[in-house]
């Protein structure tokens, strides 16, 4: 805990009596200064509340109630101050946030705040655990418009009726907008700008315990803070620059106990070093939930309105990716109300839906010009009177707002405008009231900023667009005279280049506004109200090649270039992104490698619905393609890298890919590439940092123990991945002795894939022993090894003791009776393992009677594969028995195993007792008709089997007209596959028949069955009335092309294959 000093009776008794305001603000200070804002403690208890003490803090009371009047007694409209009940927790800033333009980082990141931690609001400022002390400096960021100054101000509210920080005495906000009014200012007379009620008289008391400074909008202060070049200050009488004031205040020179809020955008808050902040937060945007309830505010009383509008955004990736942001999500209901509610025809409105931002934001200009902003969408017949006074004004505010983009200015002060010759008194117009907010600041003195931060980049684009056509200089520096720069194009080339020189990303959006209103759509909807009719429409064409000259073959694609092709978007000048969307869905996308479609590429995986679930990129990559790609791959949620021949310097890319705090991948396959162990441990490494990612696939790969080795250690301390598959490696022994050592100790991974792995009985042990102890892992596949029986007897000694693992596949591994014996012992006491895979092993009947005895105690077990064992007419039969009173399995799998008629008849026998199996698979045994019919008698009283397969299985024309006379009676089965018998007519007629009457078949394989034409007529005329089967397979049957078309014709709701 932080050492707090204490007051002395004479430090308390100089406080009390100051007389004079100055001195009264001197106590003050002088006290937060030396002990924190520790401010003289009065005699009796402190309250809960700083409304509800009863002692003299009637200051205190009264800069409540001043607070209260300055933030408003109710929240804004649309912000939804529930939401901001918990901020998320993160640990500094990422790379994203740091360079890139607030709309790249809701794009990039596909609108998903990333954290695995939140904080309620009650708790922001209180200790994170018991040995932990209070955060002095606290950052909250977020994006424009996400809601921070509405954070501030619900918090404000909620301090001031006791409801949150009651730990602090005193909450002092202060916001950027007023401190950017001075030019120097001392710490007393900060603190008595906002806490005014501490310079009255009869002072008692002033604020006990804790006190917090909020610093509201870093961003928008005018000089950025500079850390290493200010000099320290102690004295808070001193008058010196603000941003040296703010800075030695975090710096903890001044007011060294104080709490110190801030709140910034990303980009801005990384002035501050990271070494000096205790925490750190972000606000989340909006669900899909909150973006309905946003817009339910916005357009309260029309619902078949606000249904068009919802639909219209989830149309529009992009669009509903931004409506995640509270402030944009309130510009798109205006735009999208007024649009709807106006009075264009219904094919006008559909045809002028806004396709892209530049389109909506003219939607939102219409709005503004008709008159109010929101005059129940009526388009007001005073457009065409205002529309020269409206150009004229917007021109003037747009020079302001590009000049103040190209500064990195966004809050305007009376000065500002009259540099600029906006006319004060017109600022309070309705088309000025849709642009622009005013706010007073503490000085008295008011501070105008747009709306959002994307209206200032849509009027200073449309400046541009106007101004462009005249100017003869550089329209960025305004300075010298520039000839050769003549004409729109030349203006266009300039802003490009700036925009792709910017490392901040500050004029991307600009220049996709500049692009955007080159489109004949937005031309026709701004015509007469900001742009002239046809302007500069013969230049778009060759703008875009300006665009498209821009992509260079960098080593990879940035942000800028991606920016590029939101550009060409919004020119409505698509070619590019729609020839790279389309060889992604047609897998010729490995023909494409130049860096236009590259750039097209990493554009896609933005928004892209063929990329939304999963990022395929299988079958196309190159090393050089992958390179150019990192940085976008960052922020793909699944990504399949599968079949790209990448080998080992590739995984060093992709680790530190999967290495960066940015990094968002939660599924990564890379299956099927010739990565060994120099590329595991590359991967290995990343496992170390990596906080995302779930499931990581490396089967078909050639890593050996080496590599297995660095993965298990990395699983030591990795606690996200959930899933790991090594299937077909080389990892052997000793490299599943290093997971059988991980196991131990981690408790995420669930799925553990390890089949074909050249694993022996040694393998095996070294996990049993792990299983006896890990209580995480559900499914561990390790089938197509040699365990044989040691290893067998190991896992069964396991899985008496583990009480975790769910399924456990062993097919292929040489199990013989004697393991398969231990194995089941095991299951006497197991009460988790639900599903057992035993195929391909050497079980024969003697094995099987320890099954059945295991399925006769066994109440948890509820798939068994059996499916080419030994098992024989006698095992099956002991199996079969079991099965009549076991209560628990529903899937069992007996294919391939010599079964003939006396166990179908066993098992036809367990099918009348059993209630829980639904699939029975016996393809590929000689059942023969006295088998199937057998079958078929159970399936007229059995009602849970859903699936039976018969495959392969001898069975005639008797057996298929027992099994016909079942499905006119049964109403549970679902699947039945008769796949490879004999069938004939006679079969055929009589499953045609029960077809007619049956409703619950839905899947029907009478592959190579000899049904013939016949066979095909009378099938054709059982699906002309039944309406339930929804495929029937009647392939390798010699009916004919009039069969076929028979059957065709007879069925529009069921799925023929011929």
């Amino acid at each position: 805990m932080r050492k707090q000093e204490v007051r002395t009776d004479g430090e308390t008794c100089r406080a009390y009596n100051a007389v004079s305001p100055a001195e009264q603000v001197k106590a003050l200070v002088d006290l937060l200064a030396k002990n924190g804002g520790q401010l003289l403690q009065a005699p009796s208890k402190m309250p809960d509340s700083p409304l509800g003490s009863q002692s003299n803090d009637s200051r205190v009371r009264r800069h409540c109630e001043a607070l209260l009047s300055r933030v408003g007694n109710d929240p804004e409209l649309g912000s939804l101050s529930h939401r901001l009940a918990s901020l998320l927790l993160v640990e500094g800033l990422t790379d994203l946030q740091l360079k890139e333009h607030d709309f790249t980082q809701v794009e990039a990141t596909r609108g998903v705040w990333h954290s695995t931690r939140a904080i309620t609001l009650d708790r922001l400022f209180l200790p994170l655990s018991r040995v932990s002390i209070p955060p002095r400096i606290s950052v909250t960021v977020g994006v424009a418009g996400i809601g921070k100054t509405t954070l501030v101000r619900h918090f404000v509210r909620c301090w001031a009726r006791g409801q949150v920080g009651k730990n602090f005495s005193l909450v002092l906000p202060l916001t950027f907008r007023d401190l950017n009014t001075y030019e120097k200012l001392s710490a007393d007379k900060l603190i008595h700008s906002v806490f005014p009620n501490a310079g009255e008289g009869n002072l008692e008391v002033t604020a006990p315990d804790r006190v917090l400074l909020v610093l509201d909008g870093l961003d928008e202060c005018k000089t950025p803070l500079e850390f290493s070049n200010t000099i320290a200050c102690t004295d808070p009488k001193k008058e010196i620059q603000v941003d040296h004031l703010i800075t030695n205040i975090i710096r903890g020179n001044l007011f060294p106990e104080i709490s110190v809020w801030i709140t910034s955008r990303p980009s801005a808050a990384g002035q501050v070093p990271g070494g000096l902040v205790d925490r750190m937060t972000e606000i989340r945007g909006l669900t899909e939930e909150e973006i309905k309830a946003c817009l339910e505010q916005i357009i309260p009383e029309d619902q078949n309105l606000l249904g068009r509008v919802l639909t219209q955004i989830k149309a529009n990736k992009a669009l509903y990716l931004m409506c995640t942001v509270p402030a944009f999500c309130r510009l798109v209901g205006l735009a999208l109300g007024h649009l709807y509610h106006s009075n264009l025809a219904v094919q006008d409105t559909e045809l002028l839906l806004p396709q892209t931002l530049c389109e909506l934001y003219s939607w939102y200009f219409r709005m503004a010009f008709g008159g109010e902003g929101q005059d129940k969408g009526k388009v007001s017949p005073r457009i065409e009177q205002m529309a020269q006074g409206a150009r004229k004004m917007v021109g003037t505010l747009g020079r302001l707002a590009f000049h103040g983009l190209v500064k990195k200015k966004y809050v305007f002060y009376e000065q500002d405008m009259k540099a600029f010759g906006v006319d004060l008194t017109l600022l309070q117009s309705a088309l000025c009231g849709c642009l622009l907010q005013r706010e007073e600041t503490l000085a008295s003195s008011a501070a105008y900023c747009f709306t959002h931060l994307s209206l200032q980049e849509f009027v200073a684009a449309t400046y541009y667009y106007s101004a462009s056509k005249r100017a003869i200089f550089d329209l960025f520096t305004e300075s010298g005279m520039s000839w050769p720069r003549l004409g729109f194009l030349t203006h266009f080339r300039c802003a490009a280049q700036r925009a792709t020189q910017a490392q901040d990303g500050r004029l991307d959006v600009f220049l996709r506004f500049l692009s955007g209103l080159l489109s004949p759509r937005v031309n026709t909807l701004l015509a007469g109200s900001l742009l002239a009719q046809g302007e500069h429409q013969n230049y778009r064409a060759q703008a875009a090649e300006v665009l498209q000259g821009l992509l260079r073959p960098d080593t990879a694609v940035c942000a800028r270039g991606i920016n590029v092709l939101y550009c060409l978007h919004e020119m409505q000048h698509t070619e590019l992104a729609r020839s790279v969307e389309e060889a992604m869905r047609s897998g010729t996308l490995a023909g494409l490698t130049s860096p236009s479609h590259r750039t097209a590429l990493a554009y896609l995986l933005q928004l892209s619905d063929i990329c939304s679930q999963e990022a395929n990129l299988s079958l196309c990559l190159s090393q050089s393609v992958l390179q150019s790609l990192l940085p976008q791959l960052l922020y793909c949620q699944s990504l399949r890298l599968d079949n790209n021949q990448f080998q080992d310097p590739v995984m060093e890319l992709l680790g530190s890919v999967l290495s960066g705090k940015d990094c968002r991948i939660q599924n990564l396959s890379l299956a099927e590439n010739q990565i060994g162990n120099k590329g595991a441990k590359a991967l290995a490494r990343s496992l170390l940092v990596n906080r995302s990612l779930t499931t990581l696939d490396l089967r078909s790969n050639t890593i050996g123990p080496q590599g297995a080795k660095a993965l298990g250690d990395a699983l030591k301390i990795n606690r996200t991945l959930t899933s790991l598959s090594l299937q077909s490696n080389v990892i052997k022994d000793d490299g599943v002795m290093c997971m059988a050592e991980a196991l131990v100790s981690n408790q995420t991974i669930v799925i553990l894939q390890l089949q074909k792995n050249l694993i022996g009985p040694k393998g095996a042990q070294q996990l049993a022993d792990a299983l006896k102890q890990n209580k995480s892992l559900k499914e561990l596949m390790f089938s197509s090894n040699t365990i044989g029986d040691g290893g067998a007897m190991a896992l069964a000694e396991a899985l008496k003791v583990n009480q975790g693992l769910e399924n456990l596949d062993l097919q292929s591994n040489a199990i013989s009776n004697t393991g398969v014996a231990v194995l089941m012992r095991a299951l006497h006491v197991n009460q988790t393992l639900s599903s057992l895979n035993l195929r391909e092993n050497s079980i024969s009947p003697e094995g099987a009677r320890a099954l059945a005895q295991a399925l006769r105690k066994n109440s948890t077990l509820r798939h068994l594969d059996l499916t080419a064992n030994l098992l024989h007419d006698q095992g099956a039969q002991a199996i079969a028995v079991a099965v009549g009173e076991n209560h628990s399995l529903t899937h069992l799998h007996l294919q391939w195993n010599f079964i003939q008629a006396g166990a179908a008849r066993a098992l036809g026998q367990a099918l009348q007792l059993n209630r829980t199996l639904t699939t029975l698979d016996l393809q590929e045994n000689a059942i023969g008709d006295d088998g199937a019919s057998a079958l078929a008698g159970a399936l007229k009283v059995n009602t849970t089997l859903t699936a039976l397969y018969l495959q392969v299985a001898s069975i005639g024309t008797q057996g298929a007209q027992a099994l016909g006379e079942a499905l006119a009676v049964n109403r549970t089965l679902e699947i039945l596959d008769l796949r490879g018998n004999d069938i004939g007519v006679a079969g055929a007629k009589a499953l045609a028949n029960a077809l007619k009457l049956n409703s619950s078949l839905r899947r029907l394989n009478l592959q190579e069955n000899s049904l013939g034409m016949d066979g095909a007529i009378y099938i054709a005329a059982a699906l002309s009335e039944n309406r339930g089967l929804r495929h029937i397979n009647l392939q390798g049957n010699p009916i004919g092309e009039s069969g076929a078309r028979m059957i065709s014709e007879a069925t529009k709701t069921c799925m023929v294959e011929m």
